[in-house]
């Protein structure tokens, strides 16, 4: 299947950037049932979508025409959550239109909005923005709508649920009505289909599946570490690849908290999402990877299920997923809607085995290599110091002012040099890490810099201690990975103080250590959080009613943890 017809200019761009099909949502919105009508999309992220209404817009933004006239008020608007998908969005429709002659411009948080209004004030065809910085350039005067065709609201779900449901209806009311309204979001809520009948006629209803599979666009690479220096080839894989946003995976919050701790001591712009998290600070670390105040996210698996960022490039296994399907659940995070994304496994040679073992069961076929050295790295920086747009950009007034008054009192070498140290002072340094080659390792610690056989040692103590009962099971979705913590939280305990984890259909039994069950009581009595009591039991055994029905649904699972 190839694209239906389009404008010229625009298949053009698209053969040149080897788009030779387009994907379901591209199709959808293509359907001559579509044409010129508002569309309500339902698509994820990663779906194509950037591209689909840019297709979408070009019978109602250049007709018959294949050039667009002198750029005045803005003919396209396309409001955005975050500053970095608006960018991403701008960067996406500039070349798309590049050959329609498009003036495409940004106005989003966070940028210097007087260059915003100079922007403005030159034309554009299409304005792509931020729901805050569009209102504030509306309310004073420097964003005329009038001449508006088509209003696009891109993960408009997002944006009610960060609270700008005010902001858009500000916007949309200072729209021409006979304007396209494009709706796109992932899901379709009761609050986005209100909003649809507000501001949509009679709109084309699109909705795509989500496809959770394989991703032909990851490149898998599998390093070589030594046990005791996966944290330094974490710092040295970000610094190679220098992705715009990256994802660190850690199998604990311990080692995330280590991670993250050891990164931002190091430079990086890093935030963290644990189980230990509150909603209020999950929301927090992702709109600061999203606006760009953060560019690293170091995260367990369940932290960061279902979370989707812009400009994704880069995920590394600081630990080994725990299964094949952990293995492309993490790495699916990138490599979306036609862009490239990296995979980077960290094995220590003593897990290269079961790690081949994984990426065969996932259908994985990696580039081996060592971490990159710090030598490697610093040809890299040289590498992109020389191809930095800063140089391919007209320079400002007040900059070629500066450099003058630079130029007349140092000489151009040592302005160079100057330039060059800052440039260096900004980037994390590399750390010197070794190859192991595949020497074997009979200790590995993980990232956070213990060893990984701390979850064997919990079965020891099965043969002592107190039996405890928590009324939550299988039908809660009840599972080491979330009560181990709380254990330890609410009772006042640490991991080695917990033995035998055994979950039935409707309880949980754990073990607590002779040496801490007192305390474990006396700590967990008479409370109940988040619905959850947890009291003394008599034993392992199924005596209990609930385990006692359990027996239908199979035997209990047994966690050594």
């Amino acid at each position: 299947m190839t694209f239906p017809s389009s404008s010229p200019p625009l298949l053009q761009a698209l053969a040149e950037r080897n788009y030779h099909e387009p994907t379901p949502v591209q199709a959808a919105v293509l359907e001559h049932a579509a044409a010129d009508r508002d569309l309500l999309v339902s698509a994820q992220t990663g779906s194509g979508k950037t591209v689909a209404y840019g297709l979408a817009l070009a019978s109602t933004l250049l007709g018959d025409a294949e050039r667009f006239e002198r750029a005045a008020e803005p003919l396209a608007l396309v409001i955005a959550p975050t500053r970095e998908l608006a960018l991403q969005v701008q960067r996406e429709l500039s070349w798309l239109y590049q050959h329609a002659g498009a003036r495409v411009v940004s106005c989003v948080g966070g940028m210097d909005p007087r260059r915003e209004q100079r922007e403005l004030g030159l034309g554009a065809h299409i304005v792509v923005g931020t729901p805050g910085r569009l209102r504030d350039h509306l309310e004073r005067g420097r964003l005329d709508l009038s001449q508006l065709r088509a209003v696009v609201l891109d993960e408009a779900d997002e944006m009610l649920d960060l609270g700008f449901r005010e902001d858009l209806e500000f916007i949309l009311e200072a729209t021409p009505v006979e304007r396209r309204t494009l709706l796109f979001s992932a899901t379709l809520p009761k609050a986005i289909v209100a909003l649809a009948r507000s501001f949509q006629r009679n709109p084309f209803r699109v909705e795509v599946a989500s496809t959770e599979g394989g991703h032909a666009d990851i490149e898998y690479r599998a390093m070589r570490v030594t046990p005791r220096e996966i944290a330094h080839g974490v710092v040295n894989v970000l610094r190679a690849v220098d992705a715009p946003t990256a994802i660190v995976f850690c199998n604990t919050r311990e080692s995330v908290r280590h991670l993250q701790g050891l990164l931002l001591e190091r430079g990086f712009l890093v935030v963290a999402l644990s189980g230990e998290l509150s909603q209020s600070e999950r929301n927090h670390a992702l709109q600061a990877l999203r606006d760009g105040r953060a560019r690293v996210c170091v995260a367990t698996d369940v932290a960061a299920r279902g979370i989707d960022l812009p400009g994704l490039g880069l995920v590394i296994h600081a630990d080994l997923p725990h299964d094949a399907e952990a293995l492309q659940h993490r790495s699916g995070r990138t490599g979306r809607a036609g862009r490239k994304g990296i995979s980077v496994l960290l094995i220590p040679p003593s897990r290269r085995r079961r790690a081949e073992q994984m990426m065969a069961v996932a259908g994985v076929v990696p580039v081996w290599s060592g971490p990159p050295s710090a030598d490697e790295i610093r040809t890299l920086d040289q590498q992109r110091l020389l191809e930095s747009p800063l140089f391919e950009e007209e320079p400002a007034e007040e900059d070629v002012a500066m450099a003058k008054a630079l130029l007349a009192e140092r000489s151009p070498e040592g302005v160079a040099a100057a330039f060059a140290k800052l440039y260096r002072q900004r980037l994390p340094a590399p750390e010197d890490v070794t190859d192991p080659g595949s020497a074997p390792s009979r200790r590995e610690p993980g990232p956070g810099g213990r060893s990984a056989g701390r979850e064997q040692r919990h079965e020891a103590s099965s043969g002592g201690g107190l039996w405890f009962r928590l009324n939550v099971g299988r039908n809660g979705n009840a599972d080491p990975k979330w009560l181990l913590p709380m254990l330890c939280r609410r009772g006042g305990v640490t991991r080695q103080d917990i033995g035998a984890i055994r979950i039935f259909e409707r309880e949980t039994k754990v073990q607590i250590s002779a040496a801490a069950s007192d305390a474990f009581a006396d700590a967990v009595r008479g409370t109940a959080v988040a619905g959850i009591r947890i009291e003394p039991a008599g034993g392992p055994g199924q005596g209990h009613v609930a385990e006692k029905r359990s027996k239908h649904r199979g035997p209990p699972r047994r966690h050594k943890s």
